[in-house]
């Protein structure tokens, strides 16, 4: 069993306070994912959890045991951290067994659980290396390795695979993802990049200065974001955001406020629409909202275009199909935009969307998706 559960957790640095009261269940065997940008508290609230940092107030508890007083050691939890932490003079195979020698298991049966674990990562013929002859993937497979054999209740990683080019976080991200359905072990995983979050995680929790700001399933936060923040944080290309226009705005903006479904949201004051959800009329003479190509990246198999829409005071971000790219800077095109796909936000930068609206259930609970 690996269940976490924070109530109402706080971390004060003497009068800052960089965790205000959360409320969060993980789920035995989850994958879970913290991500939200760099001191918005997600490795804090990690490192509490692993015993790393002492809880200011509220109550953790893993497999149901109140966990705040105790050892990191005593707690079940494995972790694995940015910087590999690999001793240098010792053995692939010495590092990822060091732990069990610690606790006093027997050489045989220490080195048959390294190898069983080394099988796993797939760097049996790695074990007699020292970390200085391995490349940052296979470091970071041994630190992996290194947690493995702990057989612990939780995995805690953070941000394990920011060091590595983005090449081999990609064949990383598989691995990690391949070893969760494994083990079927709760993890509960670190990192500042959507990407990751959105692919790797059952479920995410986006944090914002020190809070959850929304906790669901990926496709669930990213189709209904509770807020501009999740918005904005989930996908790439960036969603764009449109505010209401004004009585005398341009008509460009007008048009385009219409067309994604303004007029029949009073309540809204922006709408937001993904780049994904934009595509371009036929030809000039068609139906549409009249805008200027400012900047055209043409990737192979996509298209983005930065678009001038007059009246907008930012640029349009439109993800295109390849046949796109017989475009280019300063080209006149038409957007075709509808309502199906925007989103509409309040004042307050809330989603007027229901299925994002479930309340909190205590001041420092997370909104979480409907599915």
């Amino acid at each position: 069993m690996g269940q976490v559960t924070l109530r109402g957790i706080r971390k004060r640095y003497g009068d800052h306070e960089v965790i205000q009261g959360i409320d969060l269940e993980v789920r035995d065997g989850e994958f879970m994912v913290f991500v939200g940008p760099s001191g918005c508290g997600k490795s804090t609230t990690l490192r509490m959890i692993a015993g790393l940092e002492d809880i200011s107030g509220g109550e953790l508890f893993i497999d149901g045991t109140r966990a705040n007083d105790l050892r990191p050691a005593d707690r079940g939890a494995a972790m694995v951290f940015q910087s590999y932490a690999l001793y240098p003079h010792m053995t692939v195979a010495e590092n990822m067994g060091f732990a069990l020698k610690m606790a006093g298991v027997g050489r045989a049966e220490r080195d048959e659980q390294v190898r069983r674990t080394a099988e796993i990562l797939r760097i049996t013929d790695l074990l007699q290396r020292t970390p200085k002859q391995l490349s940052g993937g296979q470091r970071q497979r041994v630190a992996i390795g290194r947690a493995i054999v702990r057989k612990p209740k939780v995995f805690l990683f953070d941000e394990p695979l920011s060091n590595l080019d983005a090449a081999l976080r990609v064949d990383m991200r598989i691995e990690l993802t391949r070893l969760h359905q494994q083990l079927g072990t709760t993890m509960i995983y670190v990192t500042h990049d959507q990407v990751e979050a959105m692919t790797m995680g059952d479920r995410i929790a986006v944090f914002n200065k020190g809070r959850i700001e929304q906790l669901g399933a990926p496709m669930d936060l990213y189709r209904h974001p509770a807020n501009e923040f999740v918005a904005a944080f989930l996908g790439a290309p960036k969603i764009n955001f449109i505010d209401r226009p004004t009585a005398n705005a341009p008509g460009a903006a007008r048009q385009l406020w219409e067309a994604l479904g303004g007029a029949g949201r009073p309540a809204a004051k922006r709408l937001g629409v993904r780049p994904e959800h934009l595509r371009l009329a036929p030809g000039l003479d068609d139906a549409g909202v009249p805008a200027t190509v400012v900047l055209a990246e043409h990737l192979g198999d996509v298209s983005i275009l930065h678009l001038r829409v007059d009246g907008l005071t930012d640029l349009l971000t439109a993800k295109l199909p390849a046949g796109a790219a017989s475009l280019h800077d300063g080209d006149a095109v038409r957007l075709i935009a509808t309502a199906d796909h925007a989103l509409a936000f309040d004042p307050e930068t809330r989603a007027l969307d229901p299925r994002a609206q479930v309340p909190a259930a205590t001041p420092g609970a997370a909104i979480e998706a409907a599915t």
